[in-house]
């Protein structure tokens, strides 16, 4: 089963958005997040109707962030994004009439349901500032470390890339 990672890739670009001088093209995001323009510029949308990001079109345009990282939560960006299932356990029945088919199919839409519930929780929790300084953290134990070159694709000198 393919794993949704929509969330995961909006938070990269955002925290790429946070880190970087001006506005930023539909096109580098995309790259950052290793897919096409049009497939950021969707889920971007819904995040705009949040208020969370705003874009400019022609030179000197892109997405800017139009709200302080410390006031948008994983919670507010995984709404912004339609909330998408967070736990997708599929059954061998979804209208059973078998009556251990119904006790396994409660037993894990319950589980479910409080696996979801307990992500949420935790989702409000946590801020893009939270992330932005986790980011920052581990960007200075690298560079402490010695290391040099990539981590991932970010470059030592030019970590918003």
């Amino acid at each position: 089963m393919k794993q949704n990672s929509q969330l995961s890739d909006v938070l990269h670009v955002l925290l790429h958005m946070a880190e970087g001088e001006g506005p930023a093209t539909s096109e580098s995001l995309a790259a950052a997040m290793q897919t096409n323009p049009v497939v950021l510029r969707r889920l971007m949308g819904g995040l705009r109707e949040a208020g969370f990001v705003v874009s400019a079109k022609g030179h000197g345009g892109g997405w800017v962030l139009s709200c302080d990282m410390g006031r948008i939560t994983l919670g507010d960006v995984y709404q912004a994004l339609g909330a998408p299932p967070l736990v997708s356990l599929g059954f061998r029945e979804d209208r059973p009439t078998c009556l251990v088919a119904l006790a396994v199919n409660d037993a894990l839409a319950g589980a479910a349901q409080e696996a979801e519930a307990l992500l949420l929780k935790r989702f409000g929790a946590v801020t893009l500032a939270t992330l932005s300084n986790d980011f920052h953290r581990r960007m200075a134990q690298h560079k402490a470390s010695g290391l040099t070159g990539h981590m991932g694709h970010h470059q030592l000198k030019d970590h918003t890339s």
